[in-house]
């Protein structure tokens, strides 16, 4: 293979991707991909981690390929990582706001698919506060598709980046207990670790508020996934400890009495995070509500792989990105 990708031992890479392919054109979620997909992901991503190490944190991968990122959600940390993830690659990034495109203006979501699809790019990244979306543009648009968060439903590239953390610093996921906590409804962010964390082999176990935990959860002792009615239980023996935001943009009902009572009964403290293993790791999507989901003293603590989160993050989106457009012989 000639082709340079950038990856520390290319040929050692390729023959890893082609073993464990990734051969689908779109990534919209966790749910429908293999474990063998996820690893052969998370392996890809791990061979590119290095290159945000370099003085020149620049490889020719995907030179002359073109990467849009169309966010109908505000987004710090996922958008500026998707557009560092392209550049790194050296593909096109084209960052589209849309308080200040055509759909401000009428144009309805298919309109502007077709419309940029008419451009010719080779991958469309979409956030949108709708179930969904991404799997409407994927049937109409010949670029790959990309899920960066759709509504209550998935984020599979925050999954990823997560499984990336524990992983690096774990050495394993399999056998591994995982408690997540917090607003588990309106959480895209649950949805995939839970998809992705099941099918690795680790046992997780699900808190938060009543009125914050699906209904259809407390049914699903399966997999390894368990309901918990108080997050000590869950928190108790875990490996991982990850919390999640109170998501107050997406509640139209009081689901509980006040962000201080949350606080008090679901709040991780170093109190709560005791009961968890002594090499507990602690991980959070972010952006953090300090002192309502976690405190302060947790959230900066050595335990605390927050900001790893974030690193690990344009690693994984560099290798969605790759394996999406065919880069070099994923394609076979």
């Amino acid at each position: 293979m000639t082709f340079d990708s950038g990856i520390r031992n290319p040929q050692s890479a390729t023959r890893n991707l082609l073993e464990k392919p990734f051969r689908r054109r779109d990534l919209l979620g966790i749910r429908d991909l293999t474990a063998a997909e996820i690893i052969g992901i998370l392996d890809t991503a791990e061979n590119f981690s290095e290159i945000s190490t370099r003085e020149v944190k620049k490889v020719p991968a995907l030179r002359g390929k073109t990467v849009i990122n169309l966010f109908f959600e505000a987004s710090t940390r996922t958008r500026t990582s998707f557009e560092l993830a392209a550049k790194r690659l050296s593909a096109d990034a084209v960052n589209i706001s849309v308080s200040s495109s055509s759909v401000s203006k009428g144009e309805t979501l298919l309109d502007t698919a077709m419309n940029l699809d008419a451009m010719a790019p080779d991958c469309i990244v979409v956030r949108h506060s709708s179930a969904g979306v991404p799997h409407q543009l994927a049937k109409v648009s010949k670029a790959a598709i990309v899920n960066a968060g759709d509504g209550a439903n998935e984020h599979p590239t925050q999954a990823l980046l997560d499984a990336m953390t524990i992983r690096e610093h774990k050495k394993q996921i399999d056998g591994l207990e995982v408690a997540i906590v917090g607003d588990i409804l309106h959480s895209r962010v649950a949805r995939s670790n839970i998809h992705l964390l099941t099918k690795m082999g680790a046992k997780v176990r699900v808190a938060g508020p009543g009125t914050l935990v699906p209904e259809d959860f407390r049914h699903l002792v399966e997999n390894g996934l368990e309901v918990c009615t108080h997050v000590e239980d869950a928190i108790e023996g875990a490996d991982v400890v990850m919390i999640l935001r109170i998501q107050r943009e997406r509640q139209d009902a009081a689901y509980f009495p006040s962000l201080r009572e949350y606080s008090i009964h679901y709040g991780l403290t170093n109190e709560r995070l005791d009961l968890a293993r002594k090499d507990a790791i602690v991980l959070h999507p972010g952006p953090m509500n300090r002192g309502i989901e976690i405190a302060s003293e947790v959230a900066d603590s050595s335990r605390s792989l927050i900001l790893d989160q974030v690193k690990y993050g344009v690693a994984v989106r560099m290798a969605v990105l790759y394996l999406a457009t065919g880069g070099a012989t994923v394609n076979g």
